[in-house]
Protein backbone atom coordinates (compact mmCIF):
# COMPACT_ATOMS: atom_id res chain seq x y z
CA UNK A 1 0.00 0.00 0.00
CA UNK A 2 1.29 3.35 -1.06
CA UNK A 3 2.48 5.50 2.26
CA UNK A 4 -0.66 7.71 3.24
CA UNK A 5 0.06 11.25 3.58
CA UNK A 6 -1.33 12.59 7.41
CA UNK A 7 -4.05 15.05 5.06
CA UNK A 8 -5.20 11.41 3.43
CA UNK A 9 -4.66 9.45 6.12
CA UNK A 10 -7.42 11.72 8.30
CA UNK A 11 -9.53 11.47 5.36
CA UNK A 12 -9.00 8.06 4.52
CA UNK A 13 -10.37 4.73 6.84
CA UNK A 14 -8.31 1.67 5.46
CA UNK A 15 -6.10 -0.84 7.25
CA UNK A 16 -5.19 -0.72 11.04
CA UNK A 17 -4.73 2.77 11.07
CA UNK A 18 -7.72 4.18 8.98
CA UNK A 19 -10.34 5.99 10.30
CA UNK A 20 -10.52 10.44 11.03
CA UNK A 21 -9.84 11.81 14.55
CA UNK A 22 -8.54 15.09 15.26
CA UNK A 23 -4.92 15.61 16.10
CA UNK A 24 -5.58 17.55 19.63
CA UNK A 25 -4.79 21.63 20.71
CA UNK A 26 -2.74 24.00 18.77
CA UNK A 27 0.90 24.00 20.04
CA UNK A 28 0.39 28.02 20.35
CA UNK A 29 -2.16 26.85 22.81
CA UNK A 30 0.10 25.14 25.22
CA UNK A 31 2.90 28.09 25.26
CA UNK A 32 1.89 29.72 28.06
CA UNK A 33 1.81 26.73 30.37
CA UNK A 34 3.99 25.99 33.81
CA UNK A 35 6.61 23.21 33.12
CA UNK A 36 4.82 20.90 35.21
CA UNK A 37 1.43 21.00 33.72
CA UNK A 38 3.11 20.53 30.50
CA UNK A 39 5.51 17.84 31.65
CA UNK A 40 2.14 16.02 33.15
CA UNK A 41 0.63 16.61 30.07
CA UNK A 42 3.36 15.02 27.77
CA UNK A 43 3.58 11.96 30.41
CA UNK A 44 0.30 11.08 30.97
CA UNK A 45 -0.99 7.30 30.75
CA UNK A 46 -3.48 7.93 27.50
CA UNK A 47 -6.45 5.74 27.00
CA UNK A 48 -6.28 2.28 26.10
CA UNK A 49 -9.66 1.37 24.78
CA UNK A 50 -11.99 3.48 22.04
CA UNK A 51 -9.42 4.77 20.08
CA UNK A 52 -9.23 4.13 16.24
CA UNK A 53 -8.03 5.31 13.14
CA UNK A 54 -5.63 8.25 12.95
CA UNK A 55 -6.11 8.76 17.05
CA UNK A 56 -4.63 5.15 17.08
CA UNK A 57 -1.89 6.49 14.86
CA UNK A 58 -1.53 9.59 17.15
CA UNK A 59 -1.16 8.13 20.41
CA UNK A 60 1.07 5.23 19.35
CA UNK A 61 3.54 7.90 17.53
CA UNK A 62 3.06 9.92 21.43
CA UNK A 63 4.19 7.07 22.88
CA UNK A 64 7.09 6.91 20.58
CA UNK A 65 8.11 10.38 21.13
CA UNK A 66 8.72 9.39 25.01
CA UNK A 67 11.65 7.39 23.97
CA UNK A 68 15.01 9.35 24.71
CA UNK A 69 17.63 10.78 22.28
CA UNK A 70 20.94 12.31 22.28
CA UNK A 71 20.47 15.71 23.98
CA UNK A 72 16.85 15.70 23.79
CA UNK A 73 17.17 16.09 20.16
CA UNK A 74 13.69 14.12 19.45
CA UNK A 75 15.54 13.49 16.43
CA UNK A 76 12.94 11.40 14.06
CA UNK A 77 10.17 12.00 12.12
CA UNK A 78 6.75 9.41 11.89
CA UNK A 79 4.84 8.72 8.74
CA UNK A 80 1.16 7.12 9.06
CA UNK A 81 -0.13 4.30 6.45
CA UNK A 82 -2.68 2.22 6.37
CA UNK A 83 -0.69 -0.72 7.92
CA UNK A 84 1.88 0.80 10.19
CA UNK A 85 4.33 3.84 10.97
CA UNK A 86 7.90 4.55 9.54
CA UNK A 87 10.38 6.11 11.93
CA UNK A 88 12.09 8.53 9.57
CA UNK A 89 15.59 10.43 10.72
CA UNK A 90 15.14 14.10 10.84
CA UNK A 91 18.64 15.02 9.67
CA UNK A 92 17.88 18.87 10.66
CA UNK A 93 18.56 17.82 14.31
CA UNK A 94 21.55 15.54 14.11
CA UNK A 95 24.64 16.79 16.51
CA UNK A 96 27.12 16.32 13.49
CA UNK A 97 30.26 17.37 16.24
CA UNK A 98 29.31 14.72 19.16
CA UNK A 99 27.60 12.20 16.59
CA UNK A 100 29.24 12.53 13.16
CA UNK A 101 28.14 9.06 11.66
CA UNK A 102 24.84 9.50 13.14
CA UNK A 103 25.27 6.60 15.11
CA UNK A 104 23.27 8.13 18.21
CA UNK A 105 20.57 9.50 15.66
CA UNK A 106 19.96 5.72 14.99
CA UNK A 107 20.24 4.48 18.37
CA UNK A 108 17.81 6.95 18.87
CA UNK A 109 15.18 5.96 16.25
CA UNK A 110 15.68 2.11 17.66
CA UNK A 111 14.16 4.04 21.29
CA UNK A 112 11.55 5.15 19.76
CA UNK A 113 10.28 2.07 18.08
CA UNK A 114 11.01 -0.24 20.89
CA UNK A 115 7.86 2.16 22.87
CA UNK A 116 6.30 2.10 20.01
CA UNK A 117 5.74 -1.84 19.91
CA UNK A 118 5.59 -1.83 23.44
CA UNK A 119 2.44 0.53 23.28
CA UNK A 120 0.88 -1.50 20.22
CA UNK A 121 0.54 -4.28 21.90
CA UNK A 122 -0.91 -2.64 25.16
CA UNK A 123 -3.68 -1.15 21.96
CA UNK A 124 -4.20 -4.64 20.77
CA UNK A 125 -1.36 -4.74 17.99
CA UNK A 126 1.11 -6.82 17.05
CA UNK A 127 4.29 -4.52 16.24
CA UNK A 128 6.91 -6.10 13.36
CA UNK A 129 9.92 -3.96 13.12
CA UNK A 130 12.01 -4.26 10.46
CA UNK A 131 14.99 -1.75 8.80
CA UNK A 132 14.98 0.00 5.27
CA UNK A 133 18.17 0.36 4.41
CA UNK A 134 17.20 2.06 0.92
CA UNK A 135 15.83 5.16 2.89
CA UNK A 136 17.24 4.69 6.24
CA UNK A 137 14.06 4.30 8.17
CA UNK A 138 12.41 1.56 10.47
CA UNK A 139 9.31 0.52 9.53
CA UNK A 140 6.75 -1.24 12.30
CA UNK A 141 4.62 -3.12 10.40
CA UNK A 142 1.14 -3.33 12.82
CA UNK A 143 -1.40 -5.91 12.94
CA UNK A 144 -4.56 -7.00 15.21
CA UNK A 145 -3.66 -9.08 18.17
CA UNK A 146 -5.41 -9.43 21.76
CA UNK A 147 -3.78 -6.56 23.55
CA UNK A 148 -1.42 -7.14 26.16
CA UNK A 149 -0.31 -4.57 28.91
CA UNK A 150 3.19 -5.54 30.07
CA UNK A 151 5.09 -4.12 32.62
CA UNK A 152 7.06 -1.91 30.41
CA UNK A 153 4.60 -0.83 28.73
CA UNK A 154 3.71 0.72 32.27
CA UNK A 155 7.09 2.20 32.70
CA UNK A 156 7.03 4.24 29.51
CA UNK A 157 5.21 7.50 30.99
CA UNK A 158 7.90 6.71 34.21
CA UNK A 159 10.91 6.25 32.96
CA UNK A 160 13.78 9.04 32.86
CA UNK A 161 17.29 9.48 32.78
CA UNK A 162 18.65 10.52 35.83
CA UNK A 163 21.45 13.04 35.51
CA UNK A 164 22.26 12.48 39.55
CA UNK A 165 23.95 10.57 41.94
CA UNK A 166 22.15 7.19 42.99
CA UNK A 167 22.41 5.21 46.42
CA UNK A 168 25.77 3.42 46.07
CA UNK A 169 23.78 -0.02 47.08
CA UNK A 170 24.20 -2.98 44.97
CA UNK A 171 21.73 -4.56 42.67
CA UNK A 172 20.86 -8.18 43.39
CA UNK A 173 21.34 -11.01 41.17
CA UNK A 174 17.89 -11.30 40.62
CA UNK A 175 17.39 -7.68 39.57
CA UNK A 176 20.71 -8.26 37.26
CA UNK A 177 19.54 -10.92 35.57
CA UNK A 178 16.39 -9.16 34.79
CA UNK A 179 18.10 -6.13 32.87
CA UNK A 180 20.27 -8.37 31.38
CA UNK A 181 17.82 -9.79 29.73
CA UNK A 182 15.53 -7.32 28.92
CA UNK A 183 19.03 -5.47 27.18
CA UNK A 184 20.08 -8.43 25.38
CA UNK A 185 18.53 -9.52 21.83
CA UNK A 186 20.59 -11.92 19.41
CA UNK A 187 22.25 -8.91 17.81
CA UNK A 188 22.96 -6.99 20.68
CA UNK A 189 25.20 -8.09 23.86
CA UNK A 190 25.57 -6.61 26.88
CA UNK A 191 27.87 -6.53 29.56
CA UNK A 192 26.67 -5.46 32.70
CA UNK A 193 29.82 -4.07 34.95
CA UNK A 194 29.51 -4.37 38.89
CA UNK A 195 32.81 -4.41 40.70
CA UNK A 196 34.74 -1.12 41.84
CA UNK A 197 37.74 -2.15 39.62
CA UNK A 198 35.95 -2.33 36.58
CA UNK A 199 33.49 0.70 37.46
CA UNK A 200 37.28 2.61 37.97
CA UNK A 201 38.44 1.46 34.72
CA UNK A 202 35.51 2.66 32.60
CA UNK A 203 35.53 5.94 35.41
CA UNK A 204 38.88 6.51 34.15
CA UNK A 205 37.50 6.59 29.61
CA UNK A 206 34.74 8.89 30.74
CA UNK A 207 37.31 11.73 32.58
CA UNK A 208 39.44 11.48 29.26
CA UNK A 209 36.43 11.31 27.15
CA UNK A 210 34.86 14.09 29.05
CA UNK A 211 38.24 16.22 29.28
CA UNK A 212 39.00 16.10 25.14
CA UNK A 213 35.06 16.82 24.51
CA UNK A 214 35.05 20.07 27.43
CA UNK A 215 38.30 21.22 25.39
CA UNK A 216 36.67 20.83 22.03
CA UNK A 217 35.08 24.42 21.47
CA UNK A 218 33.05 22.97 18.66
CA UNK A 219 31.56 20.42 21.06
CA UNK A 220 30.86 23.17 23.96
CA UNK A 221 29.22 25.18 21.33
CA UNK A 222 26.48 21.76 20.17
CA UNK A 223 26.03 21.31 23.62
CA UNK A 224 24.83 24.56 24.62
CA UNK A 225 22.69 25.12 22.09
CA UNK A 226 20.78 22.20 23.58
CA UNK A 227 20.58 23.10 26.98
CA UNK A 228 17.05 25.04 27.82
CA UNK A 229 18.58 27.00 30.72
CA UNK A 230 14.78 28.22 31.99
CA UNK A 231 11.52 26.71 32.18
CA UNK A 232 9.68 29.11 30.20
CA UNK A 233 12.55 28.32 27.00
CA UNK A 234 12.34 24.42 27.91
CA UNK A 235 7.71 24.66 27.28
CA UNK A 236 8.19 26.72 23.92
CA UNK A 237 10.84 24.69 22.79
CA UNK A 238 9.90 21.37 24.01
CA UNK A 239 13.35 19.68 23.74
CA UNK A 240 16.37 19.88 24.58
CA UNK A 241 18.48 19.68 27.31
CA UNK A 242 16.43 21.28 30.86
CA UNK A 243 18.39 22.43 33.59
CA UNK A 244 16.00 21.25 36.14
CA UNK A 245 16.23 17.77 34.47
CA UNK A 246 20.04 17.46 34.92
CA UNK A 247 19.89 18.25 38.72
CA UNK A 248 21.07 22.09 38.17
CA UNK A 249 19.38 25.37 38.99
CA UNK A 250 16.72 26.73 36.52
CA UNK A 251 18.19 30.31 35.59
CA UNK A 252 17.33 33.28 32.67
CA UNK A 253 18.64 31.87 29.28
CA UNK A 254 20.82 34.78 28.56
CA UNK A 255 22.16 33.89 32.55
CA UNK A 256 22.50 30.56 31.76
CA UNK A 257 24.60 31.02 28.89
CA UNK A 258 26.74 33.51 30.42
CA UNK A 259 27.01 31.25 33.59
CA UNK A 260 27.72 27.97 31.39
CA UNK A 261 31.84 28.91 30.45
CA UNK A 262 32.46 29.55 33.91
CA UNK A 263 30.65 26.88 35.37
CA UNK A 264 30.86 23.93 33.30
CA UNK A 265 34.64 22.82 32.91
CA UNK A 266 36.40 19.70 32.35
CA UNK A 267 37.58 19.84 36.21
CA UNK A 268 33.82 20.39 37.24
CA UNK A 269 32.00 18.10 35.28
CA UNK A 270 34.92 15.22 36.16
CA UNK A 271 34.60 15.37 39.24
CA UNK A 272 30.88 14.83 38.91
CA UNK A 273 31.35 11.95 36.70
CA UNK A 274 33.70 10.60 39.33
CA UNK A 275 31.15 11.14 41.89
CA UNK A 276 27.59 9.88 40.10
CA UNK A 277 29.75 6.72 38.84
CA UNK A 278 31.00 5.92 42.08
CA UNK A 279 27.35 6.04 43.67
CA UNK A 280 26.25 3.75 40.92
CA UNK A 281 25.46 0.06 40.95
CA UNK A 282 26.75 -0.70 37.66
CA UNK A 283 27.82 0.49 34.23
CA UNK A 284 26.05 -1.16 31.22
CA UNK A 285 27.93 -1.76 28.05
CA UNK A 286 25.61 -2.21 24.81
CA UNK A 287 27.60 -4.05 21.73
CA UNK A 288 25.84 -4.51 18.84
CA UNK A 289 27.00 -7.92 16.54
CA UNK A 290 27.62 -5.52 13.55
CA UNK A 291 28.74 -1.84 13.06
CA UNK A 292 26.03 -0.82 10.70
CA UNK A 293 22.64 1.75 11.12
CA UNK A 294 20.42 -1.78 11.24
CA UNK A 295 22.41 -2.57 14.11
CA UNK A 296 22.47 0.72 15.64
CA UNK A 297 18.37 0.63 15.94
CA UNK A 298 18.91 -2.69 17.37
CA UNK A 299 20.94 -0.99 19.88
CA UNK A 300 18.33 1.30 20.56
CA UNK A 301 15.72 -0.92 21.37
CA UNK A 302 17.80 -2.94 23.64
CA UNK A 303 18.46 -0.40 25.79
CA UNK A 304 14.82 1.05 25.78
CA UNK A 305 14.41 -2.27 27.26
CA UNK A 306 16.77 -2.39 29.72
CA UNK A 307 15.46 1.10 31.04
CA UNK A 308 12.01 0.30 30.93
CA UNK A 309 13.00 -3.07 32.94
CA UNK A 310 15.05 -1.00 35.41
CA UNK A 311 12.05 1.82 35.72
CA UNK A 312 9.55 -0.95 36.92
CA UNK A 313 12.29 -2.39 39.64
CA UNK A 314 12.90 1.71 40.54
CA UNK A 315 16.46 1.56 38.83
CA UNK A 316 17.31 4.63 37.30
CA UNK A 317 19.96 5.27 34.53
CA UNK A 318 22.10 8.02 32.62
CA UNK A 319 24.67 8.05 29.76
CA UNK A 320 28.26 8.22 30.26
CA UNK A 321 28.59 7.95 26.66
CA UNK A 322 32.39 9.63 26.66
CA UNK A 323 34.33 6.73 25.73
CA UNK A 324 32.49 6.04 22.64
CA UNK A 325 31.71 9.31 21.21
CA UNK A 326 35.58 9.65 20.70
CA UNK A 327 36.89 7.78 17.66
CA UNK A 328 40.32 7.91 19.23
CA UNK A 329 39.17 6.60 22.76
CA UNK A 330 36.72 4.22 21.54
CA UNK A 331 39.28 1.41 20.02
CA UNK A 332 41.04 1.85 23.32
CA UNK A 333 38.15 1.28 25.45
CA UNK A 334 36.73 -1.58 23.30
CA UNK A 335 40.19 -3.12 23.99
CA UNK A 336 40.11 -2.76 27.62
CA UNK A 337 36.55 -4.37 27.68
CA UNK A 338 38.08 -7.26 26.35
CA UNK A 339 35.65 -6.45 23.14
CA UNK A 340 38.79 -6.71 20.19
CA UNK A 341 37.65 -5.10 17.41
CA UNK A 342 34.16 -4.92 18.31
CA UNK A 343 32.69 -1.51 19.14
CA UNK A 344 30.86 -0.72 21.99
CA UNK A 345 27.94 1.47 21.31
CA UNK A 346 25.97 2.69 24.52
CA UNK A 347 28.06 3.30 27.96
CA UNK A 348 25.12 3.74 31.08
CA UNK A 349 25.16 3.77 34.47
CA UNK A 350 22.73 2.51 36.36
CA UNK A 351 21.36 2.43 40.50
CA UNK A 352 18.80 3.31 42.27
CA UNK A 353 18.20 6.89 43.09
CA UNK A 354 15.59 10.57 43.23
CA UNK A 355 13.42 11.02 40.73
CA UNK A 356 14.02 14.68 38.63
CA UNK A 357 12.05 16.88 36.48
CA UNK A 358 10.89 15.15 33.43
CA UNK A 359 12.50 16.36 29.99
CA UNK A 360 10.11 17.63 27.65
CA UNK A 361 8.50 16.56 23.98
CA UNK A 362 7.66 18.40 21.57
CA UNK A 363 3.78 18.01 20.14
CA UNK A 364 2.56 14.71 17.70
CA UNK A 365 1.61 17.45 14.84
CA UNK A 366 5.78 18.71 14.98
CA UNK A 367 6.77 15.11 13.61
CA UNK A 368 4.19 13.80 11.65
CA UNK A 369 4.95 13.71 7.83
Amino acid sequence: MNRLTRRQLLAATPGVLGGAAGFGASPLAWAAESYEAAAARIWRTGPLQGLSGAALGQELVRYATLAPSSHNTQCWKFALDGQGITILPDLSRRCPVVDPDDHHLFVSLGCAAENLVQAAQALGLAGEVRFDAARDAVVVRLSPTPAVITPLFKAIPERQSTRGEYDGKPLSTQDLALLERAGSSERVRLLLLTGKTAIDQVLDFVVQGNTAQLNDKAFVKELKSWIRFSASDAVERGDGLFAKSSGNPAVPSWLGKLMFDFVVTAGSENEKYTRQLRSSAGVAVFVAAQEDKAHWVDVGRAFERFALQGTVMGVRNAHVNMPVELATLRPRFASALGLGAMRPDLVVRFGRGPTLPASLRRPVQAVLV
